[in-house]
């Protein structure tokens, strides 16, 4: 279908187009042109942009749908319309083919003369309003991140999340790929949230020994998680936050019993299985998704057992299910959590609740905690299902000042004390609060609960706990 000259002349807040255009250079093959007008209205003279898929990424879905689009346009809040252009891919190629990628020395694109063939393009697809001041120049945007090649090991479709993979990637360590310190991840995404890793984890060669040589991803050597370590940016100072009732944690296993944690989000499940088998948590994990917990079991390492349960079903629902069981004495089951969590002296009550969730809306950027977390009753349910000197820890993701403003305000309200870390990644904060005053000094005191926990969570992120 052929486009009309005049539509690209005005802006239309969230407008969507994409078509195929002859490759300037090449006559055998075409283009892919993606044109997306940002949902907000801009307040003076528009600014467009124009970024060029990485070659052989065409069918990530980062570059392939409007979603991903979306989060790139969004990550860059002064441009109006982001227009992408890349080599077409084929609709065929999804939902799964084995295709790995090495990311390559140089685009050829640009190594086809694309600054030269491509002003024409640009100009003729950016709104009237962007000439006033005569031909404006459009700006090439880059995109940048550390993988080196990757492969698409699995492709499913959730009830809740819908189609999600999991990923084997090669990234850079450190300044630049060092083939004596290579790193090999395994990912979890979701497409209705492309640009954003649900679950990273380590994962080793299935040969075992240091030598790497013959080793890549997509070859003939397999790869099995290595779940010693949290390589989720914002998971590690999640679990840092463990150390404000360090104390408290050690006293009840020297009670006899084991700290509890209650796990709101799954993902892969990375943060239930540390917490088991790295600190001796009982953990009890809510998903929304049987699906995520099959993907957790089958790629990443996560394992029902004695101690850790699973709960399928909201879990905001399922938290006031257990404000609701904790109301009626004698009665421990949940949704086939099994009655492991006997009645102690804390009632069944949790140590630590663990909140990762992420707004299944992203139309206005990504957002985590849902807006339907940050409220009063949930906050307070939040309170009641942890013992007295239990803990909060939440992944915030705000998308407005105005949002993480309000999500303090109410903590503040619910709870007595709110520590924060920045992760320092430039998206992710984590926001701890207890259930009751610090009774103790946190962290002061050494106890054989502390001094494991400093031996898999790095110092830097015990040590970066500021109080609000």
């Amino acid at each position: 279908m052929a486009l009309d000259a005049s539509t690209f002349e005005t802006l239309i807040p969230s407008r969507f187009i994409s078509f195929t255009i002859p490759h300037p250079s090449c006559s055998n093959t075409a283009l892919r042109v993606a044109v997306l007008d940002s949902p907000l209205q801009p307040n003076d003279v528009p600014r467009v942009g124009a970024m060029l898929v990485p070659e052989g990424r065409e069918i990530d879905w980062i570059f392939s749908t409007e979603l991903g689009h979306l989060q790139l346009l969004l990550s860059s809040p002064e441009i109006s319309r982001l227009i992408l252009i890349g080599n077409n891919f084929k609709e065929g190629t999804l939902p799964f083919t084995p295709h790995v990628y090495h990311r390559p020395l140089e685009c050829s694109l640009h190594q086809q003369g694309f600054e030269v063939w491509s002003k024409p393009l640009l100009l003729a697809l950016s709104p009237k309003s962007l000439f006033k001041m005569g031909i404006p120049e459009i700006p090439i945007l880059s995109y940048v991140d550390n993988l080196v090649c990757s492969v698409v090991v699995h492709q499913c479709v959730g009830i809740h999340v819908g189609e999600m993979l999991v990923e084997d990637v090669e990234i850079e360590n450190g300044g630049g790929v060092l083939r004596h310190g290579r790193e090999f991840r395994r990912r979890l995404r979701f497409k209705r949230m492309p640009n954003l890793i649900q679950t990273e984890i380590c994962i080793v060669p299935v040969k075992g020994g240091d030598c790497l040589d013959g080793v890549c991803i997509g070859g003939n050597v397999g790869f099995v998680p290595d779940l010693k370590v949290l390589v989720h940016p914002y998971l590690g100072p999640m679990v840092a936050g463990l150390v404000l009732n360090s104390e408290y944690v050690e006293q009840r296993i020297q009670n006899g019993f084991k700290p509890k944690a209650l796990c709101l989000g799954v993902g892969g499940g990375a943060l239930a299985t540390f917490l088991r088998t790295q600190l001796g948590f009982e953990v009890m994990a809510v998903d929304n998704d049987r699906e995520v917990f099959r993907v957790a079991r089958e790629y990443f390492g996560f394992e029902e057992s004695k101690f850790i349960h699973v709960v399928v079903g909201d879990a905001i629902e399922s938290l006031k299910k257990l404000v609701c069981q904790g109301k009626l004495q004698g009665d421990c089951e949940l949704n086939g959590f099994n009655g492991h969590l006997v009645e102690d002296e804390v009632n069944g009550k949790f140590d630590v609740v663990m909140v990762d969730l992420d707004s299944s809306d992203i139309k206005n950027g990504v957002s985590s905690p849902p807006l339907e977390f940050v409220r009063k009753d949930v906050l307070l349910a939040a309170k009641l299902v942890l013992c007295e000197f239990g803990i909060l820890a939440i992944n915030v993701i705000p998308p407005s000042r105005y949002f993480y403003d309000n999500l303090v305000s109410h903590i503040k309200e619910v709870f007595h004390e709110l520590y924060k870390i920045d992760v320092g990644n430039g998206e992710n904060f984590v926001l701890i609060a207890t259930a009751s005053p610090l009774v103790f000094s946190a962290g002061d005191c050494v106890n054989s609960f502390l001094m494991r926990l400093k031996s898999v969570i790095p110092e830097a992120y015990l040590k970066s706990i500021t109080k609000m």
